[in-house]
């Protein structure tokens, strides 16, 4: 979304825009809650887990498909045609969802310090381990942007003298097709990955045309020094931008475009270097990761040829420590460490922005002897920003704004009944200004003051024999939330007046028969404000109700299917804060389907998205236009060879 990003940024301060913006081979599942493989007894409190075993059942293609359709996290089209990188909301924050929650990959963030979604489609699949979806605050281990909740991606080690690999092709509508291989080879003490994969769609709308060709590989050594690994993920993305539409031009003909000239590229370069080593009852682990991203964008209108291009760099560095031990009858996880960050961005025409962070985090888990099991948390954080913007261009902001921030958390649970865990969680987490919010706000040279969050979570989880639910209640009490809102008769990055979300959810599975399974989530939000001019009115781009259910079958024959149903409510327009919009974005049901057949090595699947070909649409930035509408019906066919 960086480009289209910029382009409304830019055309706003000059007053043209006002409204924009396989199976698994192992079923053993490790969460990383507390950063570190957890004890089994510790997994992380109200967590959801995707295991290799689901995401390969279900014949999911990528990270974000996994975390949308087994995950049950509600997910908006991408607008700059991936196929592969909706924009994910954990709880309700709207169009900043991908602002409010954090993604990691092998303990690196991959959010930016702009308005852009973090990349998942350049994660290959078939090296996923397992996904852990931690709901809610969770600032203390992660960081800014935590307030939503954290997802968290682990690709899996090879194991000592493993040879595998596949290969993947796929064919289907909107001239898409996909080709991706995989081989990883272990020796004693030495292990090589490597994945690379290329995919292109016209998809469903003119002028929307995506390509992407991307590198993963890696080397891991293991030894009396501990576990050293070494990697390098490289992805290039070509994109042409098909642009909004009006209520009345999406009725129709939501295929059409309104900008056929606009289109970019997207290149990004990321190094990563991990080591762990177990000493006695001490953990240790650090990673040290560059990136760079290279964007282009043209954008052709009535005013003219505007080209945007930016060079981005960032590099983190996260050693920590952990110290797991026994006393009298008490296990105890003691984890502490340190988050740097160095951030910067050169552009053509925007302002040459930098951001430094350094934080100190300890958390603290207690697990009582006894038959309740329970267990008692508690964790603080503290985290110093310095922010550089540097404007010649005279659209961007000139500051130097140096912040801290405190966030804190205490959460507890017990084994109620046989199979029932209750479980509550407190705390505080905040979000701070990325370098685009910065750039264009009402009062020039002005950063926005930081987004803090009071969140509160109960919950109960069943799990007997075929049967596991989890249900929560939750509320987050926001001030000062980050957004592009209208204010008088501009629309600029603001901070609102006090907010709230609050709601339930509803994650469960049942195996009703050996080769029957379902699935389902469901998520009721309510996002409104809490005071100020617009108290009681609901935030935009919230749906109220949001149902997904899957069935499953799995014979032990080869052949395998799966259906998916979701249900997403109404919601507010784009920007309808003070709610007088005449009309609600609608609901709308779509239905997903795969069924796959095995022979040998060989999977051959036929995969339907929007199988009855419903219109609709999950973005949408003013009242009845603004609209991006989602793809239609797509057949698919694929094949995959396993050796």
């Amino acid at each position: 979304m960086t480009f289209i990003t910029s382009r409304c940024a830019l055309a706003a301060a000059v007053a043209l825009c006002f409204a924009a913006p396989a199976q698994a081979q192992s079923d053993t599942v490790v969460i990383t809650g507390s950063r570190f493989a957890s004890d089994p007894s510790l997994l992380p409190i109200g967590a959801t887990t995707i295991s290799a075993a689901e995401i390969r059942n279900a014949g999911v293609s990528s990270v974000n498909e996994a975390i949308r359709k087994i995950g049950g996290v509600y997910g908006r089209q991408s607008l700059i045609g991936s196929p592969d990188d909706f924009s994910l909301d954990l709880r309700g924050f709207g169009t900043n969802g991908d602002q409010n929650a954090v993604i990691v990959l092998d303990g690196v963030r991959l959010n930016e310090n702009e308005l852009a979604s973090p990349i998942l489609s350049n994660i290959p699949i078939d090296m996923v381990e397992h996904i852990d979806i931690m709901r809610g605050g969770a600032s203390v281990l992660y960081g800014e942007g935590a307030t939503g909740g954290v997802i968290n991606i682990v690709t899996r080690r090879p194991r000592a003298g493993e040879h595998s690999g596949n290969v993947f092709a796929e064919l289907g509508q909107f001239n898409s097709g996909e080709a991706r291989a995989s081989v990883v080879q272990s020796f004693d003490g030495f292990a090589i990955d490597a994945s690379a994969g290329h995919q292109r769609t016209d998809n469903y709308r003119d002028n929307a045309d995506f390509k992407q060709s991307r590198f993963n590989g890696g080397v891991q050594f293991n030894g009396d020094f501990g576990r050293m690994s070494l990697r390098a993920d490289i992805a290039r993305q070509d994109q042409r931008f098909a642009g909004s539409l009006s209520e009345a031009e999406f009725q129709a003909n939501p295929r059409m475009s309104t900008s056929p000239d606009d289109f970019g590229k997207l290149n990004s370069d990321r190094y990563t270097a991990a080591w762990d080593k177990k000493v006695g009852a001490f953990d240790l682990a650090a990673e040290l990761s560059h990136r760079k991203r290279d964007m282009d964008a043209t954008y052709v209108s009535s005013f003219g040829t505007y080209q945007y291009a930016a060079t981005s760099k960032q590099t983190q560095f996260s050693p920590r420590l952990r110290h797991l031990g026994q006393f009298d009858g008490l296990l105890n996880e003691l984890v502490t460490g340190f988050d740097f960050a160095h951030w910067n961005r050169v552009t053509n025409a925007l302002a040459d922005t930098t951001q430094r962070s350094k934080a100190l985090y300890v958390r603290d888990e207690v697990k009582f002897a006894g038959p309740q099991q329970f267990r008692l948390a508690g964790g603080v954080r503290r985290e110093l920003f310095d922010k550089d913007s540097v404007d010649t261009s005279g659209f961007g902001s000139n500051y130097n704004v140096k912040q801290s921030h405190n966030a804190w958390e205490v959460q507890g649970s017990m084994l109620a009944a046989p199979g029932l865990t209750a479980w509550a969680k407190f705390g505080q987490s905040y979000r701070v200004a990325n370098a685009d919010e910065n750039g264009f706000t009402l009062l020039p040279n002005k950063p926005l003051e930081t987004q803090t969050s009071h969140d509160a979570e109960l919950g109960l989880g069943y799990a007997q024999g075929a049967a596991k639910i989890d249900a929560r209640i939750f509320r987050a009490r926001l001030e000062n939330e980050i957004y592009f809102a209208k204010v008088g008769p501009f629309s600029v990055n603001t901070n609102l007046d006090p907010t709230q979300r609050k709601g339930f959810e509803l994650d469960g599975s049942y195996r009703f028969a050996k080769e029957w399974q379902l699935q389902g989530h469901l998520q009721m939000v309510d996002a409104e404000f809490r005071s100020g001019p617009n108290a009681g009115r609901e935030l935009a781009l919230v749906p109220k109700n949001i149902v997904t259910v899957r069935l499953a079958w799995l014979p032990a024959d080869g052949q395998s299917a799966d259906i998916g149903v979701q249900r997403v409510g109404k919601q507010r327009y784009g920007g309808d804060f003070d709610n007088s919009c005449d009309a609600r974005m609608p609901a709308y049901t779509t239905v997903d389907g795969r069924y796959a057949r095995k022979f040998g090595q060989w999977e051959l699947a036929l995969t339907a998205l929007n199988m009855f070909d419903k219109e609709h649409y999950s973005q949408a930035f003013s009242c009845r236009g603004g609209i991006y509408p989602d793809n239609g019906r797509q057949l698919k066919v694929s094949a995959r060879y396993d050796f």
